[in-house]
């Protein structure tokens, strides 16, 4: 089982590139950062961590695809991913470009890991309706994936028409695509069509969920055993650890706080310990 760290990267928080520096000299295997790409006054929907107000960092993300760059430029082994990019919230032709050139420049170290987002207030600034996000999502990857893969690439769907068109360059490596999201039919729909694997929050049912999630992507015809399990806010433990191990985890991410350098270097710290103590 491999292990990672995941931040809300901020303008006022530890930098990207310093961070990913530390955690791969500490030994970690991945690096992921959330997105949003701004956060309107108003509320339609509730925060989904049960808070009655938006914590600050929320409000002050920085451009992931932008600052994993640098990441990449910085160092040569740990992996580095989003967690969750917004697929529908962004245009597909564009980001599909941004996604393979940082595929390269990274060495293939680059991860995509999507959501279908739940905050309806940014979704209508972007032109998304809530309804049908999840919809619109799967277009906007089928389609990148299409313009990664193809000589001439193109795509008719409801919400992307791209005209058979060119474009460059292609990821060398292939561009894996984890989908976070509560376990459900629709979710493991999802994953089994064109997902590489799951980003669940936290650990809770994970015994059951992994098995019929399993169960969907070999009913769709394809191997049960390519799928990543990625859980993501989990706090470290031993025994946790070795019960994510025992049920078929692939790689367990640890949360840091949206802080300077040394709040985040106290946690890390103290993380990478309890890493060296299960080698």
């Amino acid at each position: 089982m491999r292990y990672g760290v995941t931040m809300f990267a901020t303008d006022l928080a530890m930098p990207v590139d310093d961070l990913a520096v530390e955690a791969e000299a500490r030994g970690f295997d991945a690096f992921y950062l959330p997105e949003h790409t701004h956060i309107p006054v108003s509320r339609l929907t509730a925060p989904p961590t049960g808070d009655a107000e938006l914590r600050e960092e929320y409000k002050r993300t920085v451009d992931p695809l932008v600052v994993l760059a640098a990441a990449a430029a910085r160092t040569s082994t740990i992996r580095l991913g989003t967690g969750v990019m917004l697929p529908a919230q962004r245009e597909p032709i564009v980001t599909a470009k941004a996604i393979a050139t940082l595929q390269n420049l990274s060495g293939g170290r680059f991860c995509c890991g999507i959501g279908f987002g739940w905050n309806e207030d940014e979704m209508n600034d972007h032109g998304v309706d809530y309804r049908t996000r999840r919809a619109q999502t799967r277009e906007h990857v089928l389609a990148m994936r299409a313009l990664w893969a193809d000589e001439v690439a193109g795509f008719d769907g409801s919400f992307v028409q791209i005209s058979p068109s060119w474009s460059w360059p292609k990821p060398e490596v292939p561009v894996p695509v984890l989908l976070g999201g509560g376990a459900g039919p629709k979710l493991f729909a999802h994953i089994a069509e064109y997902g590489n694997g799951w980003i669940p929050i936290g650990g809770a049912g994970l015994t059951d969920d992994i098995g019929r999630l399993k169960e969907v992507v070999a009913d769709a015809g394809r191997d049960p055993e390519s799928i990543e399990i990625v859980p993501f806010g989990s706090l470290p433990s031993h025994d946790k650890l070795d019960h994510f191990e025992r049920i078929g985890v692939t790689e367990c991410v640890f949360r840091l706080p949206s802080a300077g350098r040394d709040e985040v270097m106290a946690v890390l710290d103290q993380q990478a310990a309890l890493l060296a103590e299960r080698t």
